[in-house]
């Protein structure tokens, strides 16, 4: 987990905030969502905008990677169990 700059702790998501799609890292639906969403540069979670590769510890304590404007899961957040 030292290679992530940025880790940041974004809660639980809000139903009635802007968050963009999590989905797990073998999902099929990736791809398609990417190309859906145009290439954008940034992911929002609760109506915050994070760039394109950053990295959040969601509530559940679940590791989120910004992919093209997609969450992407992959794994947990604590480094000794991830």
């Amino acid at each position: 987990m030292n290679q992530r700059k940025t880790l940041h702790q974004v809660g639980a998501p809000d139903p009635d905030a802007k968050t963009s799609p999590i989905l797990e890292e073998t999902d099929e639906e990736v791809e398609l969502l990417a190309q859906g969403l145009d290439e954008q540069n940034r992911c929002y979670f609760n109506n915050i905008a994070y760039q394109d590769g950053s990295y959040a510890c969601s509530g559940s304590g679940e590791l989120l990677h910004c992919e093209k404007g997609i969450w992407v899961r992959e794994g947990g957040c604590d480094p000794d169990n991830p």
